[in-house]
């Protein structure tokens, strides 16, 4: 090599190019000036990289360079269907918060000629090493790229690095990548979903502004959820149960053995008495069995990231997201190694020895740390391996000593300390105990105890936060027989298991591969922020209602969407893409078609979780729709816009529409009859409209507020091709014109009124006691009706118009009409209707067709089984509106039959 040449350092964090930068430059002709980004500047000093003279700039990112996220028309909550987004296109691009980084390295990139990456050697930095990879390669596509592999911010260790440059690792950011995509659909839709669904319909009390509360859904945090929801049930459910068990001791001149009965206890009481009277009539106690052996308590393995949150939670109280915060501090520091490693075994390579020298002169262990070197006292015993190797960080250790610094807080000492402790005890020789068990039978029944003495403490020394208790006993032989002291019958109950501590919740974690040893604090964290599970002062975790109630909601549906299984699988995919196993595309094509079917299964299962709300929260009264377009189901592409979707919901009325997500920007809306009762978008495709899909809806009208002829269930389309709908908008009016119920009557159309009323009286004559369908004044009277006399009774005898069959005499029940009797047509073919009244002044019976009426199924006056979109239109085909008056099928604008007043192109002119 000849010359010098320019190299682009860049690191993760701004402390930690400050700190490199010195370890490289021995603080030598150092030379610091701004960068673009006035929190990340460039240090400049010469160096030689393998006898390469170097001058090198060393500058800095903050975390992540880049974010994904869902390209601008899928990213606003009612611009799509949530199903969308599992296929949605997604870029990763930089925030405008970063693009003075980026600029940053953009105008260094163009004159160096090699990038050596200093990112933090797992998955997420060599992400972030490739962010900054793709934004200085566009600038300078003839970059010699090299990465950094360090584990602590230490100058042997940095000098180390330097030397023994590496390539990155394409596979760890490909994992990284496939996570950032899988997280950012799955989670994006299920939270649209749920809090779209779930957030105007109840009142959460957890929540102080309700309508900007979200319910957030993440593949992690809901299986995390899942445990603390899981172990709060067995908790309640648990029910005390009763028993009984005999306890036994003994007392000699070398002091007091208590014996457990080894059955343990009984449920069942008689059983326990008799036993115990058994005992009692013959006390005398037999030694059956002494046996003396050496019992080892072995210090613990080489710290990992789980086992310090474990710890720190156990010994401290201190929270997992503290506990990553304080160490990532001390890290930085360089006081301890990389805190986010799940290696718990040590290399050949590290020197142990050359760490536990650094900690001799520390006044609280400094003398442990020199009997362990000294070869006299055989306290040395090379550390365990629990199994773990990550093949990028050591486990976490003391990386310089201190007897505490100034700034530090009462955190950061506890946790310095841990972590040096917890060194020293791993490469210490295990505890040594003799421990002595006894046993007795007493009428046949056995009875033991036992006791414990420490020989030596060894590793117990150091590591203060365990303890090994035991008792002496007195000393026994076999056959030896004595007289206990006391032996008594008593009582217990069961309990249930405790509520998961912090421990416990990592624990679990960590066995079912939910997360990792570097996102399971903020998992946790998430689970506190979002009001979904509370921790109280012993660090248990217990959920809220609003916990309870989600988990409760997809435990109903069938579908373990709570449970871990489904993360821990798509967990280990991503670890077989880290290794190079399994393909990026792969992994993400299996996981999203996977979530994609159970989005789509829990979105048709909705009403589970609707219920599992009502149990904790109550109806909300404000209204689902309004000037913020409340979320619905995605009917069409809205023909307007031409971006947004067409949804189904309701107004502030109550009233159905479909409208478009991209309101108020968009103000498409199609007003449906204000007849309907529920509506809900199938999965079914109209095969008539175009452009599609356009999906059908299951509509159910109130049959009393539909005219004869027409069934109250109906698979209607509207995109325009189906009559049925088309009539019930003439006929009963939209919701648009239409009054609230309960609000009082306003004029609907030019064709009548509508009562408030609608659902407790009859929509034609305002009076109760009887159906809309069966409505008197409904019904037919025919001008050419028959009257005579019965010739039995006298009475008047009326004869149907229409099949000529002898009519029933019977007797109103509304409030107006009470008492008044009138002519029906028994046969349901007929709506032949006159009052009697009506017969003596000559007034003529009408009849209503309906046989050339469209309807989507047969209606409960006789079925024709016709298509309700079919385009069917009979002459004489008459309809009756609200208030009874008929209604011609032709356009009340222009008078053309071919088109309703709704559609007419005359309308307004």
């Amino acid at each position: 090599m000849s010359g010098t040449i320019k190299v682009l350092n860049v690191a993760e964090k701004p402390s930690v190019a400050k700190s490199v930068s010195g370890f490289l430059s021995r603080n030598q002709a150092l030379r610091v000036r701004d960068g673009r980004s006035r929190y990340n500047r460039i240090f400049e000093f010469n160096y030689s990289i393998r006898g390469q003279p170097c001058h090198m700039l060393f500058t800095s990112v903050t975390g992540h360079l880049m974010e994904l996220e869902f390209e601008d028309r899928f990213r606003k909550w009612h611009s799509c269907d949530p199903l969308d987004l599992y296929h949605a296109p997604v870029r990763k691009f930089v925030p405008e918060d970063k693009l003075d980084i980026k600029r940053t390295l953009e105008e260094e990139a163009r004159r160096c000629q090699w990038l050596v990456l200093w990112l933090d050697c797992d998955r997420e930095g060599e992400n972030i090493a490739f962010e900054v990879i793709n934004v200085c390669r566009a600038v300078n596509r003839h970059l010699t790229i090299r990465r950094a592999r360090f584990s602590a911010l230490i100058d042997r260790e940095i000098h180390h690095a330097m030397q023994n440059l590496i390539d990155p690792n394409p596979w760890f950011s490909d994992a990284v990548d496939a996570r950032q995509e899988i997280d950012l659909r799955i989670g994006a839709s299920f939270t649209r979903f749920q809090t779209m669904l779930l957030r105007d319909k109840f009142v959460i009390d957890s929540a102080t502004d309700d309508r900007n509360l979200v319910l957030s859904y993440g593949p992690c945090q809901f299986p995390t959820l899942g445990f603390v929801v899981e172990r709060y049930w067995e908790v309640q459910s648990h029910e005390p149960e009763e028993f009984w068990t005999i306890n036994c001791s003994h007392r000699s001149d070398e002091g007091v053995a208590t014996f457990n009965w080894m059955r343990g206890h009984l449920f069942d009481y008689t059983c326990a008495v008799i036993v115990y009277e058994m005992c009692v009539q013959e006390p005398t106690a037999t030694v059956t069995k002494v046996q003396h052996k050496e019992k080892l308590k072995y210090p613990p393995y080489p710290l990992n990231t789980i086992e310090l949150e474990k710890r720190a939670s156990r010994y401290f109280r201190m929270s997992s997201e503290h506990t990553m915060k304080v160490a990532e501090e001390l890290y930085q520091a360089g006081f301890i190694s990389y805190p986010r490693t799940e290696t718990d075994c040590f290399s050949s390579r590290t020197d142990l020895h050359a760490i536990v020298q650094e900690q001799q002169g520390h006044p609280d262990w400094g003398s442990y740390a020199q009997r362990l070197l000294d070869p006299e006292t055989g306290l040395w015993r090379n550390p365990g391996s629990g199994g773990h190797d990550d093949k990028a960080h050591p486990p976490i250790h003391p990386t310089k000593f201190s007897t505490g610094e100034h700034g530090w807080s009462q955190d950061h000492r506890t946790l310095y300390e841990l972590v040096v402790r917890h060194f020293l005890a791993c490469v210490s020789q295990p505890a040594v105990g003799a421990e002595t068990t006894v046993e007795i039978d007493i009428a046949g029944e056995l009875f033991s105890a036992s006791g414990r003495v420490i020989l030596e403490r060894n590793y117990l020394d150091v590591y203060r936060y365990e303890s090994w208790g035991g008792s002496m006993i007195p000393t026994y032989t076999v056959g030896q027989q004595f007289v206990p002291a006391s032996l008594t019958l008593d009582t217990g109950v069961t309990r249930p298991p405790p509520l998961l501590s912090e421990a416990d919740l990592l624990s679990c974690m960590d066995k079912a591969g939910i997360g990792t040893d570097a996102t399971m604090h903020d998992h946790i964290k998430k689970l506190l922020d979002r009001f979904y599970a509370t921790k109280d002062s012993n660090t248990r975790f217990s959920p809220t209602n609003l916990g309870e109630a989600l988990v409760m909601g997809y435990d109903d549906m069938g579908y373990e969407l709570w449970k871990p299984n489904l993360r821990s699988m798509m967990e280990f995919d991503m670890k077989e893409v880290s290794v190079g196993n399994k393909s990026k595309d792969e992994v993400l094509a299996t996981c999203l078609q996977q979530m994609k079917a159970c989005f789509f299964d829990a979105r048709l299962n909705k009403v589970k979780l609707l219920e599992a709300m009502a149990v904790f929260f109550e109806r909300s009264n404000r209204a689902v729709g309004g000037d913020n377009y409340a979320a619905g189901e995605v009917v069409r592409q809205c023909d307007l816009c031409q971006e947004s979707s067409m949804v189904l919901k309701k107004n502030r009325d109550g009233n159905f529409m479909v409208g478009c997500s991209g309101f108020p920007q968009c103000r498409n809306a199609i007003w449906l009859p204000g007849s309907i009762l529920e509506a809900a978008v199938t999965s079914n495709i109209c095969s008539s409209c175009n452009p599609g899909p356009v999906y059908l809806i299951q509509f159910k009208f109130r049959q009393i507020e539909i005219p004869p002829g027409f069934n109250a269930n109906h698979l209607g389309c509207i995109g325009g091709c189906d009559d049925t709908l088309r009539q019930l908008i003439e006929i009963c009016g939209t919701g648009s014109r239409m009054s609230a119920r309960g609000r009082g009557p306003t004029t609907t159309s030019s064709n009548g009124q509508r009562s408030s009323n609608r659902h407790n009286s009859c929509i034609h004559c305002q009076q109760t006691g009887h159906s809309s369908n069966d409505c008197p004044s409904q019904f037919s009277r025919s001008r050419n009706s028959q009257s005579h006399t019965n010739s039995e009774n006298g009475d008047p005898s009326v004869s149907c118009s229409t099949c000529g069959m002898p009519c029933v005499l019977r007797t109103a029940n509304t409030a107006n009409n009470r008492g008044r009797k009138f002519y029906s047509c028994p046969s349901q073919e007929c709506n032949f209707f006159i009052w009697e009244d009506g017969v003596s002044n000559g007034n003529g019976g009408r009849s209503i067709p309906s046989t050339n009426c469209s309807a989507s199924n047969s209606g409960r006056r006789g079925g024709r089984g016709q298509s309700g979109r079919n385009r069917s239109h009979a002459a004489d085909t008459t309809f009756v509106s609200a208030t009874g008056d008929p209604v011609s099928n032709r356009c009340y604008v222009c008078g053309d039959p071919s088109h309703f007043a709704n559609v007419c192109p005359n309308r307004g002119m």
